[in-house]
């Protein structure tokens, strides 16, 4: 019996120390959160949409505490999260210049030429591994990769097979942005009403055989707008909104675009509250 109980102790007594050192080493090397992680992570959306640049909203809430994302930088809660992140952190939130996502983008059915007939997985990504199915290779693919992803239902296909940003839902996350694979949406201020529809660098021949709506690299809209907002980006126009104080001042592109690829958000918005 006697041999059966010295083990039986050694081992008790080799368990008991271990679960000792467990105990104590565990308040010793605790790791204590801090509490503000947890609040923050109450006032967000928790949709995990990464918009902000962290991979979810609960490193979000942790990078804010370690001043590594700013308190506003949950586009999709707006102000109002931007509000409450700030309070909790004790300072204040630069609020205010709502944005939204718009496509760059007119090479629609009836627009841009079609070259090939598409019989493979009916996705954009797809389909821009194989070069795309219209003349224009900068052009929108229009099977619905930006409009699956949205999160927020705020993008719709038109008729015309494209994409339709329906600004009441659109919280400029940027999932849209991210998802299309020939980068053809842009955010940018909703005070900004005119803005170029195009991302084709090709020279005006190619441009003019494969859409009637593309960009041209004529450069008038560079000398029509005053000062230096409007530059040439190889054959691409390129707008630099940093320099926009009055949305007005890109009026006489859109008036003189000789294929008038600058647009207006407004005029797009009987289809998006239809």
């Amino acid at each position: 019996m006697a041999s059966i109980l010295i083990p039986v102790g050694i081992l008790g007594g080799i368990a008991l120390f271990f679960g000792i050192f467990l105990v104590i080493s565990a308040k010793k090397f605790k790791v204590t959160m801090d509490e503000r992680v947890e609040k923050i992570i109450d006032v967000l959306p928790g949709i995990d949409c990464g918009a902000c640049g962290a991979p979810g909203c609960s490193a979000f809430a942790e990078g804010v505490t370690k001043g590594e994302y700013p308190v506003n930088g949950c586009k999709v809660g707006g102000e109002e999260v931007a509000t409450a992140v700030a309070k909790i952190m004790g300072v204040e939130a630069e609020v205010g210049g709502e944005e939204v996502a718009v496509l760059r983008c007119l090479g629609g059915n009836d627009v841009a030429k079609r070259v090939a007939d598409y019989n493979g997985i009916k996705t954009c990504a797809a389909l821009h591994l194989l070069g795309g199915d219209k003349g224009c290779q900068y052009g929108c693919l229009g099977l619905n990769d930006c409009v699956e992803a949205c999160p927020f239902d705020a993008l719709v296909m038109g008729e015309d097979g494209l994409p339709y940003v329906i600004e009441e839902r659109c919280t400029a996350c940027g999932v849209c942005v991210k998802t299309c694979p020939r980068g053809l949406f842009e955010i940018i201020s909703k005070k900004q009403d005119i803005y170029l529809a195009c991302r084709s660098y090709d020279d005006a021949k190619t441009v003019k055989q494969v859409c009637s709506r593309g960009c041209i690299g004529c450069s008038l809209c560079t000398r029509v707008v005053l000062g230096e907002t409007v530059t040439m980006d190889g054959n691409l126009a390129s707008v630099h909104w940093d320099k926009i104080d009055d949305n007005s001042i890109l009026k006489p592109a859109l008036e003189k675009c000789p294929t008038k690829t600058y647009i207006k958000r407004s005029e797009l918005r009987g289809f998006q509250n239809a």
